[in-house]
């Protein structure tokens, strides 16, 4: 499930830009101030949906790969489409779908906060998790992004820092860039963002009818 940890962690990253890791002491009052805006506005969302891209680097900025997604999120539900793997999760139970091999393995969904999913990116996972500092700005295309520098408190993660970029004007995420141990970085930008849209609580479960043939695992 590490694929899905680190797509839980970002949805985005601007891809090249070489920056400083010095961890702060202290909790930044102006990055909080960019954080709660974004949590504040994903919150006023019935619906939000997102085409994104993936890419892995090594340590020496060599891609990996690189793929493209889509994240369906309602309230604490979510579908995510992504590399021959659909995600399902009603808010309780996750369904990780692998397309090539006809399975899908039930999970309980970690109520103890421990995990991140999707909406803790977008909201407040950042209050308890994570030291962050503010630090700049710059332009992207025609956008004005702010630049984010997490560290996390917890030294047993797989990964030590995480860049998350804010557009200024949305106050939206627009991309997240999260620095592996081992080397690897993982980065996620977002293409198209839809808010609001209708999405029937049933998308967000899966239909074993819908695939004939497919093998259960079932974990719970």
């Amino acid at each position: 499930m590490k694929k899905l940890t680190f797509l839980a962690l970002g949805l985005v990253l601007l891809a090249g830009s070489v920056i400083a890791q010095t961890k702060p002491a202290k909790n930044d009052p102006e990055a909080k101030k960019i954080l709660d805006a974004v949590s504040t506005r994903f919150k006023s969302f019935t619906t939000v949906q997102a085409i994104f891209t993936y890419k892995v680097e090594n340590a020496a900025g060599k891609v990996l790969s690189t793929k493209t997604g889509t994240i369906l999120m309602k309230g604490t539900r979510y579908k995510l489409s992504f590399g021959g793997q659909e995600i399902f999760c009603n808010g309780t139970t996750v369904w990780n779908l692998d397309k090539a091999a006809n399975e899908v393995t039930i999970n309980t969904l970690d109520a103890s906060g421990g995990m991140i999913t999707p909406q803790k990116l977008f909201s407040n996972f950042y209050d308890k998790d994570f030291l962050y500092v503010l630090n700049g700005e710059k332009k992207v295309g025609a956008k004005l992004v702010q630049e984010i520098q997490l560290t996390p408190l917890d030294k047993s993660k797989n990964f030590h820092t995480v860049f998350v970029f804010v557009d200024k004007n949305a106050k939206t995420m627009y991309s997240t860039k999260v620095l592996e141990n081992a080397g690897n970085r993982y980065s996620y930008t977002v293409g198209t963002l839809k808010t609001n849209i209708p999405a029937a609580d049933a998308l967000f479960v899966f239909d074993k009818a819908k695939f004939p043939g497919v093998t259960v695992e079932d974990l719970r």
